[in-house]
Formats: structure tokens, sequence, C-alpha cells
């Protein structure tokens, strides 16, 4: 089937809306704007800080700092990273907008689902079905982390505030089930439970753990993106696309920003910057780089959420015991309040005897310890869901030509 050929082009634009988007540097929402600017909107937006994502928002007027303003006639959109701040919806509800109005992908789970989605678009651009999509992280292959074709829509779910099952597709992947947001989800089974009656609603499903990985080699690395490549394949075949055709596109792909992206090699250091942030991510993310050094793997890691981490900072270190030496940052909150006695430090306690370990309660504290610590021949990798992007730079920066 050919979705463009079962919407009419009126519905598929927002001229004539006005939006601001409360929290508009972050991931997902920076995507929602861009994309609302490209179906027609007039979009403006606030965050409380500079962001990598604001990299994608040349030419719209954004408010940094202070409290968020909406201008009159503006509809505001507010992020889950800024409840109760400004009246506005929900972006969850902003999304399940868009979803309604064009056949729709949507993809989910606790890992993977930003380059499975990247990966589905990818595709469908490449074998000209001009697609749609919303995806949290920057494709430099797809010029962003939005873009507004005629074709199928594409876009991330989230379960960590249960909005995904606002959204009403026609194909829905999900990549896996762990619990990754422990003050949403009290168990594994609830979790479960919550995705089944989601999927109940949605005429074809991909569940990728009943996937074999795909067998042709990728230009990005690690068995995970083996996995995501046919989880990606699987929903391309659902929507029309061979299997056959899929797949030398799908070994083209190559990658997302932030997911084991190589910020620079430089003076014998390779420094990798990846979004992993739970132990199952950062242990797949470290196995990954063990296999690109013969030299000593350096963990930089900047703990996200102050639930996570009380319930994970065992799993966590563990983890980290995978690299040489482990650089811990303390918690970067936002989501949820502070917890007595929940730090970074007990993330960085928990990594293994035998692995050097540093504290660095600041980001700015983390690069002068990397760099004190590396030398020719190691690959430092810079994990989280916050700023560790900014160590990852710096690094490259004062490392000798």
């Amino acid at each position: 089937m050919d979705p463009s050929d079962t919407v009419s082009p009126g519905s598929r634009s927002l001229a004539g809306r006005r939006f601001y988007f409360v929290g508009i540097g972050g991931a997902g929402l920076s995507a929602y704007a861009n994309f609302a600017r490209g179906w027609g909107a007039e979009v403006r937006g606030w965050d409380k800080q500079e962001t990598i994502f604001m990299e994608t928002l040349s030419g719209i007027e954004l408010d940094v700092g202070g409290d968020p303003v909406p201008p009159p006639g503006f509809e505001v959109v507010v992020s889950s990273a800024h409840p109760g701040r400004v009246a506005g919806r929900s972006r969850a509800e902003f999304l399940a907008e868009l979803v309604a109005l064009r056949p729709s992908i949507v993809v989910g789970g606790a890992h993977g689902k930003t380059t499975t989605s990247a990966m589905i678009a990818y595709v469908l651009r490449e074998l000209g079905h001009d697609p749609a999509w919303i995806i949290g992280g920057v494709v430099p292959q797809l010029g962003g982390n939005a873009g507004v074709g005629e074709g199928w829509l594409v876009v991330e779910g989230d379960e960590s505030d249960r909005s995904i099952e606002l959204l009403r597709p026609e194909i829905a992947v999900v990549t896996n089930i762990e619990v990754d947001h422990h003050a949403v989800f009290a168990s594994a089974t609830e979790l479960e439970s919550f995705f089944a009656e989601w999927l109940a609603e949605v005429p074809k499903v991909v569940r990728a753990w009943e996937l074999e990985p795909v067998p042709f080699g990728l230009a990005v690395p690690g068995e995970h993106n083996r996995m995501n490549a046919a989880a990606a394949r699987a929903a391309l075949e659902l929507a029309g696309v061979s299997g056959s055709d899929a797949e030398p596109a799908l070994a083209r792909f190559e990658g997302v920003g932030r997911r084991f992206e190589l910020i620079a090699d430089r003076g014998g250091v390779r420094v990798y910057d990846d979004y992993a942030h739970n132990p199952t991510e950062i242990a797949v993310t470290l196995e990954t780089a063990r296999q690109r050094t013969e030299g000593r793997l350096i963990a930089v890691y900047q703990p996200h959420v102050y639930e996570r981490t009380r319930q994970l900072f065992q799993e966590l270190g563990d983890a980290l015991g995978l690299a040489d030496a482990a650089v811990v940052t303390d918690v970067i909150g936002g989501r949820d309040t502070p917890h007595p006695g929940v730090s970074g430090k007990l993330v960085l306690d928990s990594v293994p005897p035998g692995v050097r370990r540093g504290w660095a309660p600041t980001l700015d504290d983390a690069v002068r310890l990397t760099l004190a610590w590396v030398r020719p021949g190691d690959v430092v990798v810079t994990l989280g869901v916050g700023e560790p992007w900014k160590v990852a730079r710096a690094v490259a920066t004062g490392l000798p030509e």
C-alpha cells in the first residue's frame, strides 16, 4: 500500500498554526519543532539552557533561560522534562495528533528505538517512498532529526511516561522490553502488560526478540545493530518493501548522532560519544568499543535520573567495569527530585575492583581527569542522556595533535 494515496494533502499541513515548544532543546521536542515547521507552522520555543539539539533549530526564535513566556496566540506544547512549568498540551498529545494524520510506523522499546526508526526512515527514503520522520537523534544521512515527505510517517514512541499508548499507528515495532523507568513501572510484568495492551490496538506488529539478527554486514558496528536492522527490515516488509530491496540500503546506513559517534581520532586517541544510560546499553556500547582498541578503554558516565540511579547503581557500576578506567559525574536531574544519599558516587563505588575509578562531580572535572589519564592507543567513550557530549568534545579539543 502507498500511504500517500490514502491521505489528502490538506490533512498533512499545519499551515496557519503557531506553536511554542517548552523544552525545545530536547531530543524529542526539537524534532517535533522541526517537523511542525516543515508542515508549515510558525514555531518558537524555550529551554532552560543551550543543548546539542539546538544546532538543528536554525532560524527558529529561541528563548534560553529564565521562565518560558509563550507569545499570545501560540499553542503551547510542553516537554515531559518540564511538567507544570506552563499550561499547555503535552508533547505526547501533539505527537498523537500527527500520527493520526498519516499512516504511521511507531517504534518503541527500552533500547534501539532511535536507530531502528532511523533505519526505517532511511531505507524508505533511499527507495523513493518519500517518508516523513520524527526521530530522537540527529541522523546525518537524513539531514537532521525530522523530515516531511509525503509517504509513511516514522516516529519513536515513549513508554517513559506511558505516552506511547496514545499513538495509533498502522505498524508498531517493539525492540525489547526492559524496565528502564522505575518511577513509572513497578515491575517487568507491569511493563509487559502495558505493551501487550497497546499492541492489541495496532494492526501490524513487529516484536524484535522473535527475530534473528540480520546475516549481512552493516556500516554500523555491534550485534545490537544487527538486531535493530532485523526489526527495521520486518517493519519495512509490513510496509510493502521487500527484504531484497531493503537490505542493500540497510547495509549503507551509517548511524545516528550520539550512538557510538566518533567525535575525534587525534594524537593516537579515539573519542566516541554515546547515548547509553542504563546497564544494558552501557555494556553493549563498551563491548563494541573494546573491539576497537588495543590500548585501554576509558568510560566517562553521567548518571541520569535519581530514581534510576537509586535502583540500578550496582548494575551501572558493573557495566562500567567492562572498561579499564571509569570516570563518573554526579547525577543530572530534571525528570525527578533528588533523593537523599543518591549521587553518582554510588555508581562509582560499585565499579568492580581492578578498574581505575575517578570521581568527577562536574563535567569540567570529568574533562580534566580524562585528559590527565588518557594516552596514545586509548579509546574514550562518553555515556549518558544529558550532556556527556560536552565532555567528548572538550576532550577531543584537549588532545595533542
